[in-house]
């Protein structure tokens, strides 16, 4: 069995649900993962934030505004009265829930509720419109199986365990449509996966049933070896292994979030990236095959931040690294480059929530310099020590660049540059022009 997930702009319209349906109604058994329609979480997003400033009527405003949207779309996609019905009924259960909130004490509890609406939508929008089509299929509540643990990583125990009792108990079914993103907390209140975890939820449940593949269908006709934004002529990269993969997601491509690649890895599944806007093109596939001596493509991280710490003490001294890592640790704030030379260290974050605390800390250790506005750009392909000159051909693509930091080693598959925000155009165009 394959696991199916589409975007957000994949079942953004009514035309694009349709576009879908046919995609996946092929006869051959799956379990297709859905996302919120497009701008459907960030309208729920505004809907938190009001009921957190207690404006109740903003939050209702924009609660009427989301509502009739469905509507909108409800008239364009059924045809039979039963469908129409079933889904107005399906929207209305749905909004006046959100309406609720406005009496209620509102905390993140009540925020992680709201946000779950979206794909609670589409998917019951999805399987009415496969039931008006006639096709066999059912709708898998994702909040029965989806779990994450006290520290808030998936069960995958307990997702297999109740992934099974769901197909058993819904027998013969040709199509198994669920929730992306959506899960239960260890202690049983609706949650999430963060932003992008509906690639996480695929990844997850095909690792759970041991899926034959997980295909990730976007509006990209897969992973490109740069970004298109920015540098022309990019073209999709036709295969990549799990580690390149996970390197490129990581470091900035948009198209896959970076926890979904590990669950595959683990389990030694493929990963299918395709296009719903062109299903025949072969986008991109992950996997354990790698192409050998070759560069696979240059990826680009925004917000990062660049922290140096200088000190006489780190000179011929053992256990300086270690404070400075522990600082960072019990700020719960991960690091993405490190180098050192004899008397600093520096490294880069992109989560500065706690930043001025880590900064007050560090200085307890030496001299201390922060540099914002900066970006780590990714050359990811077989870097392998014994591949000689493929380095070098990086580092000389970028020889006109101001560049902050270089790391290299860290895997056989990336060197990364630090360099300012203002020069990743023209590093991204250099980079492809000497290595493409």
């Amino acid at each position: 069995m394959k696991v199916l997930k589409f975007g957000g702009t994949s079942v953004g319209s009514a035309a694009r649900i349709k576009e879908v349906a046919k995609l996946i109604c092929d006869g051959e058994q799956k379990i297709v993962v859905l996302s919120a329609m497009s701008g459907t979480t960030n309208s729920l997003v505004e809907i938190a934030d009001y009921y957190y400033k207690n404006n109740a009527s903003g939050a209702i405003e924009r609660v009427n505004a989301l509502e009739q949207k469905y509507y909108d779309v409800i008239e364009e996609l059924y045809t039979g009265e039963t469908s129409i019905k079933a889904a107005t009924e399906l929207i209305a259960r749905h909004f006046e829930y959100l309406r609720t909130f406005s009496n209620a004490v509102f905390t993140i509890f009540e925020e992680k509720a709201i946000l779950a609406q979206g794909e609670l939508i589409s998917t019951g929008m999805f399987q009415l419109y496969l039931e008006e089509r006639g096709e066999n299929s059912v709708l898998l509540p994702a909040l029965d199986f989806m779990r994450i643990d006290k520290n808030s990583e998936p069960d995958t125990a307990f997702i297999a365990e109740n992934m099974a009792k769901q197909l058993e108990m819904n027998p013969g079914k040709t199509y198994y449509i669920t929730q992306g993103y959506i899960c239960r907390n260890y202690y049983g209140e609706i949650d999430n996966l963060q932003r992008g975890g509906s690639d996480y939820t695929a990844s997850l449940i095909g690792a759970a049933i041991k899926a034959k593949e997980i295909q990730i269908w976007t509006d990209i006709d897969g992973m490109h070896n740069n970004d298109p934004r920015f540098v022309e002529g990019t073209r999709p990269v036709p295969y990549l292994n799990f580690e390149e993969a996970a390197e490129l997601a990581y470091f900035g491509a948009k198209i896959l979030h970076p926890t979904c690649i590990l669950p595959a890895k683990l389990n030694n599944i493929p990963v299918r990236l395709l296009n719903t806007m062109e299903p025949a093109a072969p986008g991109t596939l992950i996997s354990l095959k790698s192409n050998k001596k070759a560069i696979q493509a240059v990826a680009a991280k925004d917000g990062i931040t660049a922290i140096k710490i200088k000190s006489g003490r780190m000179l011929l001294a053992y256990g300086f690294l270690r404070k400075v890592f522990e600082i960072f640790e019990s700020h719960q704030t991960p690091i993405d480059m490190v180098t050192t030379s004899e008397v600093g260290v520096s490294v880069t974050i992109d989560n500065t929530k706690n930043l001025d605390e880590i900064v007050d800390q560090l200085k307890k250790l030496g001299t201390v310099s922060v540099d914002r506005d900066q970006v780590i750009i990714c050359v990811v392909g077989d870097l392998q020590p014994e591949n000689v000159g493929f380095q070098s051909q990086a580092v000389n693509a970028m020889r006109n660049i101001p560049v902050r930091m270089i790391s290299f080693g860290g895997s056989n598959y990336n060197v990364s540059f630090l360099i300012r925000a203002e020069d990743k155009k023209a590093a991204l165009q250099a980079l492809s022009a000497e290595l493409f």
